[in-house]
């Protein structure tokens, strides 16, 4: 986090004095954006995703439940927990802030040491849920992403290239005759194997929209937005020639050797093509691959 804060906090508050007062206590610790209506905090909120709201109940125009609802309802802000703030002159607030969903309420006039706890103790959620949520999409034995955090990136891909017309580009890569090499040199071995594989390849995807995962036992995929056939049949080559020149060490201290197949598909997203027919032509050009010898990249469609 920037400048040593802890986390982001976007308060929405009619009043001025309440803004400047949470400022003064969360300023030091975290990023503070303000806003002074509903319309500007649900704006802020989508631009900069803060980690948490503080959101004043009672506001002219829009008030703090219409926020409320207008934020959970999109997809881009509805995991951001919000805190109402409220005064205990207002009966039942809390009770419908609670019913409502939201993770916590403060009251005013402000106490900074309960502001900070109720703040803090929301932050160490947020970012134990972030670590659980790393830890899911993420392959334990190679540490790179899973087939769980793959299929949600490649919604998100497919949908911006159908969106902006731009090609996508996959990469599905099996080693070949993996079980063989776990059987001469024995699973652990294999491990170091698919540990080293998954190391060399993702080091190749350099730009921001190349994502590397494992798809399932000793198959690994790629991602590559806005990429075109000859790009990614050129990724996938360098792929394969690093895979093949590859030393991968062992305890008897001779290094072992791997190979990968790779099949390569390109589309133009339409609404006519699916992302099940896309995944399905990278699976057909890596049979492909697989049946000429393995050790080698194939587009599908290039007969």
């Amino acid at each position: 986090m920037e400048n040593g804060k802890t986390g982001a906090v976007l308060v929405i508050d009619d009043e001025k004095t309440n803004i400047i007062a949470l400022m003064r206590i969360l300023s030091p610790e975290y990023t503070i954006y303000a806003a002074k209506n509903g319309r500007d905090g649900i704006e802020l909120a989508n631009n900069y995703l803060p980690d948490v709201i503080l959101l004043d109940i009672h506001m002219p125009e829009m008030d703090g439940y219409e926020v409320f609802r207008v934020l959970k309802d999109s997809e881009k802000t509805s995991d951001i927990p919000i805190i109402f703030i409220t005064d205990l002159s207002h009966d039942g607030d809390e009770e419908k802030s609670l019913a409502l969903g939201a993770a916590d309420y403060i009251t005013k006039p402000f106490s900074p040491i309960i502001v900070k706890l109720r703040l803090r103790n929301q932050i160490k959620m947020l970012h134990q849920l972030r670590m659980i949520e790393r830890l899911s999409m993420t392959d334990q034995l190679t540490g790179i992403a899973n087939r769980r955090a793959f299929d949600a990136r490649l919604q998100l891909e497919w949908s911006r290239a159908l969106r902006e017309e731009t090609p996508i580009s996959i990469l599905m890569m099996d080693i070949d005759n993996f079980k063989k090499y776990n059987d001469a040199h024995g699973h652990q071995q294999g491990d170091v194997a698919l540990q080293w594989f998954a190391k060399t390849s993702a080091e190749l995807l350099k730009r921001p929209g190349d994502f590397a995962a494992r798809w399932g036992g000793e198959e690994f995929t790629a991602l590559l937005a806005n990429t075109d056939s000859a790009g990614a049949l050129d990724l996938a080559e360098q792929i394969r020639k690093s895979v093949e020149d590859m030393e991968i060490p062992s305890p008897d201290g001779l290094a072992a050797k791997i190979t990968v197949s790779i099949g390569v598909n390109t589309r133009t997203p339409a609404k006519a093509c699916s992302v099940n027919e896309f995944i399905s032509g990278a699976d057909t050009a890596l049979y492909d691959a697989k049946n000429k010898g393995r050790n080698r990249v194939c587009l599908y469609g290039d007969d």
